[in-house]
């Protein structure tokens, strides 16, 4: 909470530079027309309805959901006045994706002399491999406990000490240690070194042949129930030399598992857990060998991102652009859960591009800012945010011309908040349009990320911007729920995460009350018309992790 207090003052301060200095308040800049009025529960409902009906067969990329879904998507753009955002002149920006089926419901063997112990597909563990291969394998591969994986130079923080990896199988806790110094890491707030991403990329580094991490559900943020979905197909981006370096196989396995396999290996799972939690952990042994074999089914796919322009009215800022985004992707058809087979994703992201697409509407019917609008819709995000990476690094336009963009990743369906929920709080002064924005809706007040253990920031498409120093604004649901008591935004948020996240029950629910997503549309719409028409760019805070890449990209 001090960065917050920090980023905070400086904001404040260089809000009051600019009034001492006679020049407009940027963040509270009046706008014309009635864009704000052009956003509405029906509408937002009507596109919502069309998401996540089970025509558009779950929306995975490769199918006839992702051609319907990018049908709609051009439609309604082409049918608000907006033009097509690939210079081109087509609304589509091509990813080439390949789709990875495990097919052969493997077990994995766990061995230390005598001992064997099988664990089942699924139940106990979930493999795959991201090599562009028909088959994977994991033989007699040495298994070493490394904790938390991390190597982290600014925090003086080793958990590899040399060793050497090659041909082994790393077994790796899921986020970051749990340190009683908050200088270190993000204290409460997860960094990207606890994304299980990072935990692949370090076997991926290390020459390792195989990476199993350990779920824990409080420490993921997510069921088991949530990793068993990753049985079914899988898709990464067509780069065979970068897929082949990748470890042979990534996984995860159950807790009770682990424990297991250290009660085997001889060892105490929670007294290695406590000792990873310090710096002065070194890789353990296991003595313990895995093997598995993966068969694949291979699918080369032509996927999109869908993009839409609003042109700035300034001759000179029109190359400068704002960007709104939203993932229109989500999992198809998998296994049936209670006699449901089609994973709708009504809340993700269903309401996020019917956001997209309600912001562009209300842009539409007014005069254009100065700047350039971009309204964007990638694929995969469900895959490991893939479709942001390919945009933000195979770039329609240029990134150092890209001055902010607004992600929108579920919306709140659960009625009016009296606050707004910022993941990353602090980060940039995209912050102050919010906070000037959130007072206009009634004395509204921005809030830090509720649940920043799970690292929500690091797991959707503004990070892929973000991390090329394009300052990014992640908004969420409020928990203050006007008329509701205090437990009841968090009693909800737990209750779709248990029941609904990653599941076919993501539908559309009776009870929905959409007056919350609409305040909130409406925030993100001042946002983005205000930073489209200000004078100066947005900056990360002093210190930020992103800073210094978009110092990087500003260079002549």
């Amino acid at each position: 909470m001090k960065g917050i207090v920090r980023h905070s003052s400086l904001f404040l301060a260089a809000a009051f530079a600019v009034a001492c200095g006679g020049e407009a308040n940027p963040y509270k800049e009046k706008i014309p027309g009635d864009g704000v009025s052009a956003i509405d529960t029906a509408v937002l409902m009507r596109h919502i309805r069309v998401l996540a009906d089970d025509s558009l067969q779950g929306r995975a990329p490769g199918t006839l959901g992702e051609e319907r879904t990018a049908a709609y998507l051009e439609a309604q753009f082409s049918g608000m006045g907006l033009k097509p955002g690939n210079p081109d002149g087509t609304w589509e920006q091509k990813v080439p994706l390949v789709g990875i089926t495990v097919t052969n419901s493997p077990s994995m063997t766990f061995a230390k002399g005598g001992a064997r112990a099988t664990l089942k597909w699924r139940d106990d563990f979930v493999a795959w491999t991201k090599h562009v291969s028909a088959s994977a394998a994991l033989r007699n591969s040495e298994l070493v406990f490394v904790g938390y994986g991390v190597e982290a130079p600014e925090f003086g923080w080793d958990d590899f000490k040399g060793v050497d990896l090659k041909g082994k199988t790393m077994v790796v806790l899921v986020n970051d240690p749990p340190v009683a110094d908050t200088a270190l890491f993000g204290g409460a707030r997860m960094t990207y070194y606890g994304r299980w991403t990072y935990k692949y990329e370090q076997g991926m580094k290390h020459k390792a042949a195989g990476v199993l991490i350990v779920h824990e559900t409080k420490e993921a943020g997510y069921p088991f129930a949530v990793v068993q979905g990753k049985t079914a197909e899988q898709f990464d981006l067509a780069t065979p030399d970068k897929n082949m370096a990748r470890s042979d196989v990534e996984g995860w396995i159950t807790l009770d598992q682990a424990k297991a396999l250290f009660k085997m290996a001889g060892q105490d799972f929670d007294a290695l857990k406590a000792k990873a939690a310090t710096k002065e952990f070194a890789p353990v042994p296991l003595g313990v060998t895995a093997s598995v074999s993966l068969t694949n089914k291979l699918r080369n796919v032509q996927s999109r991102n869908i993009i839409a322009k609003l042109e700035g009215r300034d001759s000179t800022l029109k190359n400068e652009y704002v960007v709104y985004n939203a993932h229109w992707d989500y999992f198809g058809i998998g296994a049936k859960v209670n006699g449901d087979s089609i994973y709708n994703g009504a809340s993700d992201n269903a309401t996020g591009v019917a956001g997209l697409l309600a912001v562009a509407k209300a842009f539409a019917v007014l005069t254009p800012p100065k700047r350039t609008i971009l309204f964007l819709s990638v694929t995969a995000e469900e895959q490991g945010l893939v479709g942001s990476q390919y945009y933000a690094t195979n770039p329609l336009y240029p990134i150092n011309k890209t001055v902010a963009i607004i992600n929108m990743d579920g919306l709140n369906t659960w009625g009016k908040t009296s606050d707004i929920v910022v993941t990353g709080y602090g980060a940039s002064d995209l912050d102050e349009y919010a906070r000037a924005a959130a007072e206009e809706q009634g004395k509204r007040v921005l809030v830090p990320d509720a649940e920043p253990e799970k690292g929500y920031y690091y797991r959707s498409d503004h990070f892929n911007f973000a991390k090329v120093g394009v300052p990014a604004f992640y908004p969420g649901s409020g928990v203050t729920f006007v008329g509701k008591d205090s437990t009841y935004g968090m009693t909800k948020r737990a209750e779709y995460v248990a029941n609904h996240y990653h599941k076919p029950s993501d539908d559309i629910k009776p009870d929905w009350d959409l007056s919350g997503a609409v305040q909130d549309l409406q925030l993100y719409y001042k946002v983005g018309y205000r930073v489209a028409n200000a004078a100066k760019w947005p900056e990360w805070a002093p210190g930020n992790e992103f800073r210094a890449a978009r110092e990087a990209s500003l260079k002549p």
